[in-house]
């Protein structure tokens, strides 16, 4: 292999992240095997020498690179199995009882923090164009950085700026109810999955209940991947891994909470249920994410610092996958009393060559607002969306987990009551849920217990 890869010509740009164009699946495939430590120079030359149009030839080109060999000096151990990442864990996180008396609150505060924390980030998820840098001039214009409040509209808006299409819905003063995500679809169907299937969850349930609830057109990356194999009859382990390119995107990161929730101060039972969830249409690391974020949201509940529950929740990650590796220099960082904005720095340096989407970047940068919030609210999400990236999901993950660790007592009103106590949904029957009643529903599930 040659020290600088082939480069795919430019009729295989992905532009779209689009599981059902072949050219992107072509250019993301590439870009997946590489990042796992794959050579397909092979692939590329050839992909080089093919008609992008040629459909059938394309997706041939996709479905060899799973024949690709694997460099002999590749470092990391990154199992699929559940058992297999329970054999690579040292230090798996135990059990710590939460009070039934604190559970009500601290889960209604996980639901609005999260929706809140999500509409925050919304009118800058677009990472290859709204970057942090591009966050900080806008926000400074507005004469509202550092971000503590919904992001504002500049009218007329200065050229070289756009919001995304959702603004009139999600900025400062005009969020009535909050707008429809799939970073709140996907807590919506957990808590449904739960209560339909309690601890028998598994894969296979996730994707009936995708096929019978959601619109294709309203789940992305990895999700779609995976709901196209199963609507073609691919049942699991193959619905995450057929021409599926976005396998360790953020796209199950962001499905965790729930299971967090329902298994409060307990971060091993989370990730081993969010597991039945993430691997339906994720592999590595994006199963990783999911188990994660779910372990972080149930030691939020019992723990007295950010830096603990994220210390606790990192257990669940098998210690040389990619994601532990930078999960603990990101503890390093703060460990080490290095400033927020140079960390921020770090994190973009070692983790800007993954895609905007992917899990590993966003999980750092998600620890590192955590770490540097000082366990309150405002700043971790202020500080998680001017970083960029995904930023709607990861405003949804840190108020989801800030919310649960102060309570509803630490909530910013000015981001609370505009939400009116609902949300709008793509899940077929769950559009308009009253966000207590979520919650109520969750705390039900809780206290009882999953059957």
């Amino acid at each position: 292999m040659t020290d600088q890869p082939v480069q795919l010509g430019s009729g295989y740009a992905s532009r779209r992240y689009d599981a059902m164009q072949p050219t992107d699946l072509l250019a993301d495939e590439v870009r997946q095997r590489r990042e796992t430590g794959y050579d397909v120079d092979e692939i590329v030359r050839e992909a080089n020498r093919t008609d992008p149009a040629d459909r059938t030839a394309v997706l041939g080109l996709v479905d060899r690179m799973t024949q690709a060999t694997r460099r002999p000096d590749w470092p990391y151990v990154e199992p699929d199995a559940l058992a297999d990442i329970d054999a690579t864990l040292t230090a798996r996180p135990t059990l710590t009882a939460v009070p039934e008396s604190r559970l009500a609150d601290k889960i209604h505060a996980g639901w609005l923090g999260r929706i809140a924390g999500c509409n925050v980030g919304k009118p800058v998820e677009s990472g290859d164009y709204w970057t942090s840098d591009r966050i900080r001039e806008y926000l400074t214009r507005a004469d509202a950085y550092p971000l503590r409040d919904y992001v504002p509209v500049l009218d007329p808006m200065p050229d070289g700026f756009r919001l995304v299409d959702c603004w009139p819905q999600t900025t400062r003063g005009n969020v009535k109810g909050s707008a429809r995500d799939d970073d709140i679809d996907y807590a919506i169907l957990a808590l449904h999955l739960l209560e339909t299937h309690g601890s028998a969850l598994r894969p296979q349930h996730v994707g009936a209940a995708w096929t019978r609830l959601f619109p294709i057109g309203q789940v992305f990356t990895a999700e779609r991947a995976a709901y196209l194999n199963l609507v073609n009859g691919f049942t699991v382990p193959e619905v995450a891994r057929r021409r599926n390119p976005y396998r360790e995107w953020i796209g199950a990161q962001i499905r965790g909470d729930v299971f967090g929730y329902v298994h409060a101060g307990n971060p091993w039972a989370a990730a081993q249920l969010s597991y039945q969830d993430a691997s339906l249409s994720h592999t590595g690391n994006g199963i990783y994410g999911e188990m994660w974020a779910a372990a972080l949201v149930a030691a939020a509940f019992t723990a007295s610092s950010p830096r603990e529950m994220v210390e606790r929740a990192t257990g669940v990650v098998p210690p040389e996958s990619r994601l532990a590796e930078a999960l603990r220099a990101v503890l390093t960082l703060e460990a080490d009393g290095v400033a927020w904005k140079d960390a921020l720095k770090v994190i973009q340096e070692r983790y800007g060559h993954y895609s905007w989407v992917h899990t590993i970047n966003n999980a750092a940068i998600v620890a590192a607002a955590l770490l540097w919030s000082d366990g309150d609210y405002l700043t971790g999400v202020g500080r998680v969306v001017m970083s960029g990236w995904d930023t709607d999901s990861n405003g949804a993950t840190v108020g989801s987990i800030l919310g649960v660790l102060t309570g509803t007592k630490g909530l910013p009103e000015h981001l609370i009551a505009p939400l009116e106590d609902r949300t709008r949904s793509a899940l077929f029957g769950f559009d308009n849920s009253r966000i207590s009643d979520l919650a109520d529903r969750t705390v039900q599930l809780a206290v009882r217990g999953l059957e």
